[in-house]
């Protein structure tokens, strides 16, 4: 089932929607936000509201007002439909796009409605296939989803997509979307919105570096104010998410699996498909007021054990490469533990044949010549270190030059009578086929209950290129059943190994979204570890997925990775603590007054941990080239990284204007000792010190109780 299905009980959570007494209208509620629909008596879905709360008097007044009449060559449902289906006078980009012999389109029927556990199911039949669309309000997010049952003959699902999202007609509308490629993910845009259809997705097979699943509309909206609307898609495979302004200058977006409309999958006689959750949000509160509603959503509903702060680790990967031994990690480790590293993660290498990126991809047992015991030496010596113990994987492809495809060559990706592509010597398995998936698990289990193993890093190095499933009579479903198969298999191994914490990576970024959030318990942005690059993937990241999930590592200078950039281990620090802290580096090659600096950054990170895993963020000042900041604040706690790029012409920095704090409330500085009224720290700042290039320090305050007689210390 391929929707978030973890029940929470905080009282802000569900709340049952209203229904009018003819039983067509319906509201949602949650905090601050509504969402209204109604059905004519044409069995017309038209979307009502959607915005600040409203009362369900308000949308019965709302499903009063008659829609415009057709114009010539124009639809009046067209940007009024909640769900444009295919057929009849519509002309709108549809959401649902079926075919069953010769016909083709839907001519839906209301066939009434229900609530379950805070959630309401609105249910329509044709013929024999029945759509059923749900709605369940999660703070002010709105999960949305459809699932469709066929009782009748085959049909072809040409396209399915999980919701279309209305938005209130308005003037000057704005898209802010991330963009990017490997080693540049993230990087916030924001355009203009203009007439016509604006695509964003991904063909490759997993959700890509290229974009994230997640559009931001609004008009006049800054850092602290205006109305954000936000939609983010939670599927992990192709995808698709369409802006559309009408020529009646209204704005649809409609977003699901898949990115073309050339066929979905084969629906057959009962059997039903479930699309993933497309998540929905209005918030009041800016950018960074959506920000942290998304933030705290993914955080209570979605990301696993969010309330449990994630380690501090070190990955062999910059330090090794494919170079492996058990010694030598074992050094490694050493020197981890030393520094107050909490999690030792022996990275590619370790495997199989495994000397290079040639060989050895998918036989997941250790090489016998650098393991002869296999791992659980190791693990049994980083554990008594005082340190978690994890490992990489990446069990979705296959190297030719392995035990595995020369058993199995059939089991990989390919289409009879075509050249078939590597890219870097590998080829994708089709983890579609049970039995591929079925051996999987039995490695995976096994290698888990080898060794006293916390920690899995999944990786996923190859978009699909050669997407054939031969003697599958409808081959194209590989790419909707490969990421219910990838789902599965994570879903299987969690519940088996319930103490494993387990990372998504794509090459860096390249498969983060809201589905594979729900089934992992961090994401690694991006294999760029330049602590100057990665405060702009780290600021388009924040606009969409919480610090909680962000892994960041502080690496080696000169940067060997990219660029060769140096920067002190002060700035490679602050940098990186914004996120999941780990480091990457060679750690024999640093010296000892290095190691000693390191351990006690980590000492810092760890104070401030539950601040920045569990805060509330507020983004200070983008990082454009000069002072860059963010801010986390916890119930009487705040702390703040602060940035500096560059300082130009000799001009002073500015201070930081600070942000939640209580502006009649004290707050002291740990670093200076200094006290500062809190109405001074919103409205003046908070002076920083910082000068020169590649410049950063942490600052923490707490708030200070006040006396007995109601006047809060100087």
């Amino acid at each position: 089932m391929l929707v978030f299905d973890r029940i929470c009980s905080n009282p802000w959570e569900v709340r049952v929607a209203e229904v009018s007494q003819d039983g067509r209208t319906w509201l949602l509620s949650g905090p601050t936000s509504g969402y209204a629909v109604h059905v004519t008596d044409r069995d017309e879905l038209v979307h009502l509201h959607w915005g600040p709360r409203i009362a369900l008097a308000d949308a019965r007044a709302l499903a009063r007002r008659p829609l415009p009449d057709d114009w010539p060559f124009e639809s009046r449902l067209d940007g009024r439909e909640e769900y444009p289906v295919e057929g009849g006078p519509r002309f709108t980009r549809p959401a649902l796009s079926v075919r069953a012999g010769e016909r083709r389109g839907t001519e839906w029927a209301f066939d009434g409605h229900d609530t379950h556990d805070g959630e309401l199911r609105l249910r329509f039949r044709d013929g024999g296939l029945g759509v059923t669309l749900h709605y369940r309000m999660r703070g002010d997010v709105i999960e949305r989803w459809v699932t469709l049952h066929n009782r009748g003959p085959d049909v072809e699902l040409l396209r399915a997509d999980s919701a279309t999202w209305t938005l209130p007609e308005r003037e000057r509308w704005r898209l802010s979307q991330l963009h990017g490629r490997w080693a540049a993910e993230s990087r916030l845009t924001r355009s203009p919105l203009t007439y016509g259809e604006k695509v964003l997705g991904s063909r490759r097979g997993h959700t890509g570096h290229q974009h994230l699943p997640w559009v931001a509309l609004d008009t006049d909206a800054t850092e602290e104010r205006g109305e954000v609307y936000g939609c983010a898609l939670g599927w992990s495979g192709s995808w698709r998410i369409c802006v559309a302004q009408l020529p009646d200058a209204r704005v649809q977006i409609t977003g699901g699996a898949g990115h073309d409309d050339s066929g979905l999958l084969m629906l057959g006689t009962d059997e039903t498909y479930v699309t993933p959750v497309f998540a929905g949000l209005w918030s009041d509160g800016g950018f960074g007021g959506a920000s942290r509603a998304w933030h705290a959503y993914q955080r209570t509903h979605v990301v696993p054990g969010a309330d449990r702060d994630r380690p501090v680790l070190f990955n062999s990967w910059e330090a090794t490469g494919f170079d492996i031994t058990q010694e030598q990690q074992r050094e490694l480790a050493g020197r981890a533990a030393a520094m107050g590293v909490e999690l030792f993660v022996v990275d590619d290498g370790w495997f199989g044949a495994r000397t290079g990126d040639r060989a050895g991809l998918g036989d997941w047992t250790p090489n016998p010549d650098r393991f002869p015991g296999g791992l659980k030496p190791l693990a049994d010596h980083v554990h008594g270190l005082g340190m978690q113990f994890g490992i990489w994987v990446e069990p979705e492809m296959v190297n030719p030059d392995s035990d595995l495809y020369r058993a199995h060559p059939d089991w990989v990706q390919y289409r009879p009578g075509r050249r078939r592509t590597e890219f870097r010597n590998q080829l994708v398995l089709n983890i579609a086929r049970d039995d591929v998936r079925d051996h999987l698990w039995e490695q995976l289990d096994g290698l888990l209950s080898s060794a006293p193993i916390d920690y899995v890093k999944w990786d996923f190095n190859r978009c699909f290129t050669d997407a054939g499933w031969p003697g599958d009579p409808y081959p194209q479903r590989l790419w909707t059943d490969h990421v219910r198969g990838l789902y599965a298999l994570l879903d299987r191994l969690r519940a088996a190994h319930p103490d494993v914490a387990f990372e998504s990576c794509s090459g860096g970024g390249g498969r983060i979204d809201l589905g594979i959030l729900s089934r992992t318990d961090q994401v690694w942005t991006s294999d760029n570890t330049d602590p100057l690059d990665r405060l702009a993937l780290q600021h388009g990241f924040s606009q969409i997925h919480p610090a909680r999930v962000m892994a960041a590592w502080v690496t080696d200078s000169p940067n060997a990775m990219l660029n060769g950039r140096v920067s002190s281990l002060r700035f490679r620090f602050v940098s990186a603590m914004a996120g999941v802290l780990g480091v990457g580096g060679d750690l024999t090659r640093w010296t000892g007054e290095e190691l000693a600096e390191a351990r006690e950054w980590i000492a810092l990170y760890k104070e401030i941990r539950p601040l920045v895993q569990r805060g509330d963020l507020y983004r200070l000042r983008p990082p454009e080239g000069g002072l860059s900041a963010v801010q986390y604040v916890l119930g009487d706690e705040t702390v703040v990284l602060a940035c500096l790029q560059a300082q130009h012409h000799g001009e002073p920095v500015p201070a930081l204007r600070l942000r939640g704090l209580d502006p009649a409330a004290s707050y002291e500085c740990r670093e200076s000792g200094e006290v500062h009224r809190g109405a001074v720290l919103l409205h003046h700042g908070l002076p920083t010190g910082l000068r020169g290039d590649l410049d950063a320090a942490v600052f923490r305050l707490r708030r200070l109780q006040s006396t007995h007689s109601g006047v809060l210390s100087d």
